[in-house]
C-alpha cells in the first residue's frame, strides 16, 4: 500500500532556522532566523490531520485516490517541489506573502494585516487575487497537500484566539477551494497563540504572530 512520506517534515522542522525565505516586498532571498519554538511548531503543524495515525493516513490516501490524485515517485519529489516553488515565488513577488523552502516542503506565510481586518476572519477583498494566484499553482501541482494553519498573538483569551485562528484558516481554505483546489487536499487547523514566531511583548512581535501559514507537502509513494 502507498504511504504518505513525512520524514521530510520532521527534518525540515529541525532545520527551519537556516531555511531560505524570500522577502515578501523586495523579492530578495534571505535566511530565515525563526525561533526554535517556531521550528518545532512547523513540524507538529504539518502533521496535524495528515499523519496523526495509521488510520488517518489510510483515510487520506483513500480520499486522494478517490479524487484521482496520484502520488509522486520518491526520486522525483525534489524537482517537483523545486518547480512549484519557483512558480510561487514569481507569482507572489511584492504580495506581502513570504515563501520559505523547508526540505521538501514549501511554507507560505500570510501576515494577518495583509490578509484580514482587525478581529475579523473574512479575507480582505484585495487579498483574494493573491489567493487566486496561489490556487493557480496548486491546481497545476495536484500531488501537493496543503495544511492551512491559523495563528494569533496572545492578546485576549485563549478560547477567543483559538476560534479566531480556526475561522481565519477556514476562510483561506474556502477561498482556495472556490478557486478550484480540491478540498480533499486541504487540512485546516487553528493554533491560536500557541506557536508564536516572535515575542508577544511588542507590537511588532504580535504583528508577526498574527498570520495564516500554508504548508505545502508532496504526496509521495
Amino acid at each position: 500500500m502507498k504511504k504518505i512520506t513525512l520524514s521530510a517534515v520532521l527534518v525540515g522542522a529541525i532545520a527551519l532556522q537556516g531555511c531560505q525565505t524570500t522577502d515578501p516586498y523586495t523579492g530578495e532571498p534571505r535566511t530565515s532566523r525563526a525561533t526554535t519554538g517556531a521550528a518545532i511548531g512547523a513540524g507538529v503543524g504539518a502533521l496535524v490531520g495528515i499523519a496523526t495515525s495509521d488510520s488517518a493516513r489510510e483515510r487520506r490516501q483513500r480520499a486522494l485516490a478517490g479524487a484521482g490524485i496520484g502520488a509522486i515517485a520518491g526520486g522525483g519529489v525534489g524537482h517537483y517541489m523545486d518547480v512549484q516553488e519557483r512558480e510561487l515565488r514569481d507569482k507572489l513577488a511584492g504580495s506581502g506573502v513570504s515563501v520559505t523552502r523547508d526540505g521538501d516542503n514549501i511554507i507560505l506565510n500570510m501576515p494577518g494585516n495583509v490578509t484580514f481586518d482587525t478581529d475579523a476572519y473574512q479575507v480582505k477583498s484585495q487579498f483574494m487575487p493573491v489567493l487566486d494566484s496561489v490556487a493557480e499553482v496548486l491546481r497545476e501541482y495536484k500531488s501537493t497537500m496543503i495544511q492551512v494553519a491559523g495563528h494569533t498573538d496572545s492578546t485576549g483569551s485563549v478560547q477567543y484566539n483559538m476560534l479566531l485562528s480556526q475561522q481565519r484558516a477556514q476562510s483561506v481554505a474556502n477561498a482556495l477551494a472556490s478557486y478550484g483546489v480540491e478540498q480533499v487536499r486541504l487540512d485546516i487547523v487553528g493554533f491560536g497563540p500557541h506557536q508564536p514566531t516572535a515575542t508577544n511583548d511588542t507590537a511588532a512581535g504580535r504583528a508577526q504572530n498574527r498570520r495564516v501559514e500554508l504548508t505545502l507537502l508532496p504526496y509521495t509513494r
